[in-house]
């Protein structure tokens, strides 16, 4: 793989989704211990990190979760602590692409292919693969680095992407 040309991209892994946030989902620990193992292999190799928060628009009213200077919108530490010099995208769509400032970034960093990882596997993580935007790109989800609210969920939208993405794990995509 070309490492240098590949970016890891990091969604979502907030605080409001980990046991005392408003929106605690499945199997966070594991997925949060597999994403800074990810991260740490790819700085490692040389490949760009970049790390996707989203903020609810506030012009929708108060949202579930994930509100501008909430506790629960913070990028979870342990991700800020792995990737201090990422570049952040803020969004406000499943679509880390859609009115952000994510592509210009990859065309910044020269980024020809895209390993994906985070929360919610069927939702953001998933517009994000199939992104129109990221057609240009050769993209991977890392499988064991998404998570969603149960496993059943999870597996059904891996399953679903499967046809058309590659869904390595951290030791296969990062060897």
């Amino acid at each position: 793989m070309d490492y240098a040309h590949t970016a890891l991209i990091v969604i979502d892994l907030q605080n409001d989704y980990f046991p005392s946030g408003k929106y605690p989902l499945w199997h966070t620990e594991t997925v949060l211990d597999n994403c800074v193992a990810a991260i740490a292999r790819a700085q490692v190799l040389g490949m760009p990190v970049i790390l996707v928060q989203h903020v609810a628009d506030s012009s929708k009213g108060l949202a579930p979760f994930f509100n501008a200077g909430s506790e629960g919108v913070a990028i979870h530490p342990r991700i800020l602590a792995a990737a201090p010099q990422a570049p952040v995208v803020v969004k406000q769509a499943a679509d880390s692409f859609y009115q952000t400032t994510l592509q210009a970034t990859l065309a910044e960093l020269g980024s020809r292919k895209l390993l994906i990882c985070g929360m919610m596997t069927q939702n953001c993580v998933t517009h994000t693969a199939l992104s129109p935007a990221a057609t240009q790109y050769e993209v991977a989800v890392l499988a064991d680095c998404c998570t969603t609210v149960d496993q059943m969920l999870h597996a059904i939208a891996l399953n679903a992407l499967s046809i058309r993405v590659a869904l390595p794990t951290v030791a296969q995509a990062l060897a």
